[in-house]
């Protein structure tokens, strides 16, 4: 059986032309960082004990944003080119036999199948490497290729030193290659870095390679899409968009409505069930899972979160790392703003926010309320107006409300707090020590009333 492939992704530079201090790899498309496209994509093709990724800039934030992937790095400390990029990590790769893949870690739309079809024309070919290209109505910018009279190819030729007769090609390098790792290592170490920028670039291997008598294949694709990187903000956008419209026609084909998909924003690793909706205008982020028939509203941002089956999210509601169980229905205009789990058959309404709070099955707030480090048990009521007061300026504390419980409208639970099971608190009060269970618990002052007192006060008496 043959071995599997290597593949070395190029991530070391920062991309001056986004004018950012941030690395190009970094910046987001869809939902995930360029390179995390990248890693997914080629984890398809191999094991991530043969996938590496050449760091540079921001050496420890790329890593970061790698590490979950379980890959392997090489540090390449100093930035001078592509073809260093290779040569520092020889120590590293040399050993590794199976077809050598060296692509960039901005070219988030390069697809596995794609690679895995370069893989095989180079396994067949024989040649020292196989380059994909492809062809652009205008080329500017990029370096061309340049055919023997085999159809090999004979050079990559950069835009600044292409001859005129050269800039007419529209043939483009993409800079992804599969090469034969036993020629690639033999010949490495003749790349100069005999140019302008006085760096050592890969695309001169080439060349090397023609000059020694070994062949290099092109292999042309139709979509320049997949295989262009990102230099600029715009192209960015650009892409984000198509990674989006990838993953909204994906969903849409395995059974979930979206409505307006042109303004819905879901990123690439969300997982939504059959016959859930997608109203206008929402936004599913992270790695959010949504069950079966749900109804996620117009507007409403979802990041993070788990919902099981028959949930409803009213328009403009927000949810973060949140979990929401079957047939829950949270909104609108609701927040789940951090850390919580609404059980069963719970209903969160309009202008609620939870933050750290469990809601037990059945239990209610449906107006005005914050819940905050709370744990609330099955089938409680929460009144309008309740709030939670859970921080005394140093630290958190809890509540606890025991099941089947009714807090009245604008009760204010002053904690650490605890609210037996089946107890009652009056609405306008202040509750500041415990409830028994089925207790009634009072915090407000006996009314008084003042009989005459408005209308000597209008006559100014």
């Amino acid at each position: 059986m043959a071995e599997a492939p290597v593949v070395v992704i190029l991530a070391a530079g920062l991309g001056t032309r986004m004018k950012s201090r941030k690395a190009k790899v970094l910046h987001r498309a869809g939902g995930r960082t360029l390179v995390e496209h990248v890693v997914t994509t080629v984890l398809n093709l191999t094991t991530r004990d043969r996938v590496f990724a050449v760091i540079g800039h921001q050496a420890a934030e790329v890593r970061r944003s790698l590490e979950p992937f379980g890959i392997g790095f090489i540090e390449q400390a100093e930035q001078r080119g592509t073809g260093h990029a290779l040569q520092v990590g020889r120590e590293a790769l040399a050993h590794l036999g199976g077809p050598l893949v060296v692509l960039y870690g901005d070219c988030p739309l390069i697809s596995a199948a794609t690679l895995r079809r370069l893989i095989d024309t180079q396994t067949a070919s024989g040649a020292a490497a196989t380059v994909i290209t492809t062809a652009l109505e205008d080329p500017t910018g990029y370096g061309r290729v340049v055919r023997d009279a085999h159809g090999n190819v004979a050079a990559i030729v950069e835009q600044k030193a292409a001859a005129p007769e050269q800039l007419a090609i529209r043939e483009i390098n993409s800079g992804i290659y599969c090469f034969r790792p036993d020629l690639l290592w033999k010949h490495i170490g003749e790349i100069t870095p005999d140019n302008p920028a006085h760096e050592y670039y890969l695309t001169d291997i080439v060349g090397i390679f023609h000059r020694h008598g070994y062949s290099v294949r092109p292999m042309e694709i139709p979509d320049p899409a997949e295989v262009l990187g990102i230099n600029n903000r715009v192209e960015l956008a650009a892409v984000d968009r198509l990674v989006r419209e990838r993953t909204a026609r994906r969903l849409m084909l395995e059974g979930v409505t979206i409505e307006k998909p042109e303004t819905v924003t879901i990123d690439a690793q969300v997982r939504i069930g059959t016959d859930t909706v997608v109203e206008p205008f929402a936004q599913i982020l992270g790695e959010t899972v949504i069950g079966e028939d749900c109804r996620i509203g117009a507007g409403a941002i979802v990041t993070d979160s788990q919902l099981g089956d028959g949930v409803e999210v009213g328009p403009y509601t927000i949810i973060g790392t949140s979990r929401v169980a079957a047939g829950a229905r949270i909104g609108p205009f609701a927040r789940l703003r951090l850390d919580n789990d609404v059980a069963a058959g719970a209903q969160v309404g309009n202008f609620v926010e939870l933050k750290k709070t469990r809601l037990g099955a059945g239990a209610k707030a449906l107006h005005l309320a914050y819940l905050g480090d709370a744990i609330i048990g099955e089938s409680v009521n929460i009144g309008a107006g309740t709030i939670t007061c859970n921080y005394d300026g140093r630290k958190k504390h809890p509540t606890v409300i025991g099941d089947g419980a009714f807090v009245g409208s604008n009760s204010t639970l002053v904690a650490p707090l605890e609210i037996g099971a089946g107890a009652y608190t009056a609405a306008g009060s202040v509750i500041t020590d415990p409830v028994p269970p089925d207790a009634l618990g009072l915090g407000r002052a006996r009314q008084v009333n003042k009989e005459g007192w408005a209308r000597r006060r209008r006559e100014g008496e």
